[in-house]
């Protein structure tokens, strides 16, 4: 599970940096789209990942 989420994590991470220096979108809307999308997953999986930390003892 937490290798998805470290996988999923590395995604949003490439696909973000990509979109916001290399990507030229031809609509705007798709550009808003692509960095929302991005974000999103970005936080979910970072969140997920939070939330399944093993426990400290």
């Amino acid at each position: 599970m937490r290798s998805a989420l470290w996988l999923l994590f590395a995604l949003a991470l490439v696909a973000a940096l990509y979109t916001s220096n290399v990507a030229d979108f031809d609509s705007t809307a798709m550009t808003i789209g692509v960095r929302a999308g991005a974000g999103v997953l970005l936080l979910g999986s970072a969140a997920g990942l939070w939330a399944t930390r093993p426990a400290r003892s």
